[in-house]
């Protein structure tokens, strides 16, 4: 499976960006899909997951509430709507994948990653 994510960009505090992750392959609905993200100077961190199906979905405290991972298996795409934006959200940001069911927050338990798409927040 190949990830190329998209969306990145500069943004003010309190904005939004929607980031659009399209996979490879024709088993799209059987990857849970995963979005982290990493910081300068920081490790790489969870943020959301869905399960293949869409039915189910987990967020980080850090984004709850203000964060939406959504999919569209049909365009082999998974998305993350990003509103009330905070200059700490400022990282940037990978969709990784792997071939199972529910869902998963551990970097370690991905199989597949994407290279990366930069999201600055400013205040």
């Amino acid at each position: 499976v190949q990830l190329q994510a998209s969306g990145g960009g500069l943004v003010q505090a309190g904005g939004s960006l929607r980031l659009s992750c399209v996979a490879s392959g024709r088993t799209f609905s059987s990857y849970v899909m995963g979005w982290f993200r990493q910081a300068p100077g920081k490790e790489r961190e969870f943020a959301a997951t869905i399960s293949g199906s869409g039915d189910t979905r987990y967020y980080a405290d850090s984004v709850k509430g203000r964060f939406t991972i959504s999919r569209d298996n049909a365009k082999n795409t998974v998305y993350l709507q990003m509103n009330s934006l905070k200059p700490e959200d400022t990282a940037k940001y990978y969709c990784a994948a792997v071939e199972g069911f529910g869902v998963r927050s551990q970097r370690t338990r991905y199989d597949y990653w994407g290279q990366g798409t930069l999201v600055t927040v400013s205040s």
